[in-house]
């Protein structure tokens, strides 16, 4: 019982995670860099892995998608491809954790349902490496370009799909390990129960194999011997 609650435990995890690595994907607060005036002189400049717009003070904004993805930026490229392998990974290892879980009526045996969830926690485990990689290449692209005093165009700072994206990396990443405790913890346990039953039913195999031992001539004729030298002495 035990075991299936820490499976329950490790679904909820890395399904929050999977969602939250998701939302990610198509957020519009990748970087975000705002000029500071007057009120109507006020505005918000945003970029995702996808487009760059500008929102000004009256909420109307003006969006423009990257012309060509051969004439990107490596980077970004990059974090598209690992974003999407996030998705993919989360969702296959979501279908792989329904099948191995051990409250669910599908999957076979228990040996296979084992080895079912530990490929879903793999999978979970890796696409919290992809989202984490992804976030933390395009953080360190936005930072670089902030402390350089050489660079003399816009500076962008971090937005909140970077950290949305590190949330559901850990999640992903964090449920996974769990997934992988709990099936070492239940073969450990087996094994446990295993030897325990042998080494007890041994043991009492043996203490009743002495009781059952038959007595040796040697040992009747020292009872004899005994029984008569007691009566010699007692007549005497």
């Amino acid at each position: 019982m035990g075991n299936m609650a820490t499976e329950i435990i490790a679904f909820l995890l890395t399904i929050s995670g999977w969602i939250l690595i998701s939302s990610t994907l198509p957020t519009d607060y990748w970087k975000v860099s705002s000029v500071d005036g007057t009120v109507i002189t006020t505005a918000t400049f945003w970029s995702n892995l996808w487009k760059t717009c500008v929102t000004d003070s009256t909420g109307v904004s003006n969006c423009k998608d990257f012309p060509s993805m051969l004439a990107l930026d490596a980077y970004i490229q990059v974090c598209r491809g690992l974003m999407i392998a996030a998705v993919c990974l989360g969702f296959f290892g979501a279908i792989l954790a329904l099948v191995g879980m051990k409250c669910t009526k599908i999957g076979g045996s228990e040996t296979s349902k084992a080895r079912i969830t530990c490929l879903c926690a793999l999978h979970f485990i890796l696409s919290g490496i992809c989202s984490m990689t992804a976030c933390s290449l395009y953080a360190h692209r936005i930072t670089s370009e902030f402390f350089d005093p050489l660079f003399v165009k816009q500076k962008f700072e971090l937005g909140a799909a970077l950290f949305i994206g590190w949330a559901g990396s850990v999640l992903s990443i964090l449920g996974g390990f769990i997934f992988c405790f709990s099936i070492t913890e239940g073969f450990s346990i087996s094994e446990y129960s295993y030897n325990g039953a042998t080494s007890f039913t041994s043991k009492q195999t043996k203490i009743t194999k002495m009781n059952k031992c038959p007595e040796t001539p040697r040992d009747a004729l020292e009872q004899n011997f005994s029984a008569r030298k007691f009566g010699r002495n007692a007549y005497v």
